[in-house]
């Protein structure tokens, strides 16, 4: 699932960012990504991703 459509952000290469590191914060996940958020709509999404992926992990 795209999660930002701004920068072409899936689901998966989140969770994947979020599993091989000791990120919590949204931002952060962007930049390991080379982008950042452009309009935010997406980023309480992004944040429920990384903390669920974090749980998980």
């Amino acid at each position: 699932m795209v999660v930002c459509v701004c920068n072409a952000i899936r689901e998966s290469q989140l969770r994947d960012v979020a599993r091989s590191g000791q990120l919590r914060c949204a931002k952060a996940a962007y930049a390991q990504l080379g982008r950042k958020p452009k309009c935010g709509q997406c980023l309480s999404f992004a944040r429920n991703i990384i903390s669920d992926a974090a749980a998980t992990a």
